[in-house]
């Protein structure tokens, strides 16, 4: 299996610990005044969701993961599990709702998003950064309203719920920037 020297550590390396795969967050070069050169490494676990701290000398390696980035359509909803399907070799894989993260929010039936596999098993999947969805319910706005500056809380039809300026109502199609679940603007059609 491959291994990463200290000289490629570098953000968003995949590498594994201890049978774990992690991905590299944040990795900063140290020279103190005498002795070795240090890597100072925060990483996250891709299975668990935790972090940790690690410093690696000049010279140390890591094993790289066994991941692969996969595009996946989502099919559907069933129970606490969500069904997705490669879109090259029509596999179907399952991931529930720990699994998918906040990804659940933004799903829609017939979307395709970055699926993470280890060792062919999902661990992971990502919407993408950009989804347009259907208001699904939202307090109507007052007549007489005509500041800029006010917001509502809307429903969205997957079940999420984000702040949109008081002038949306329900119908509406608007696109929500899924990384921080921020209205960005009302989409017509």
């Amino acid at each position: 299996m491959a291994s990463y020297n200290t000289s490629d550590f570098k953000r968003g390396l995949k590498v594994q610990i201890d049978g774990d795969p992690y991905l590299m967050i944040e990795c900063n070069f140290v020279k103190p005044g005498k002795g070795n050169a240090l890597y100072k490494c925060k990483l996250r676990n891709l299975v668990r969701g935790t972090q940790l701290e690690r410093t690696y000398k000049g010279g140390d390696s890591l094993e790289a993961a066994d991941v692969e980035e996969i595009d996946a359509q989502y099919l559907y909803q069933q129970g606490d599990r969500f069904v997705f399907m490669d879109n090259d070799n029509f596999e179907q894989y399952e991931l529930t709702k720990v699994q998918t993260d906040d990804a659940w929010k933004w799903l829609k039936e017939g979307m395709v998003c970055k699926m993470i596999l280890f060792n062919n098993n999902p661990i992971s999947v990502a919407a993408p950064n950009h989804v347009v969805l259907k208001i699904d319910y939202c307090e109507p706005a007052i007549r007489g309203n005509t500041a800029t500056n006010l917001t509502k809380p809307v429903k969205l039809e997957t079940g999420a719920e984000v702040t949109c300026p008081a002038f949306v109502e329900i119908g509406d199609m608007i696109k929500v920037d899924t990384r921080t679940a921020e209205y960005l603007e009302r989409v017509r059609g």
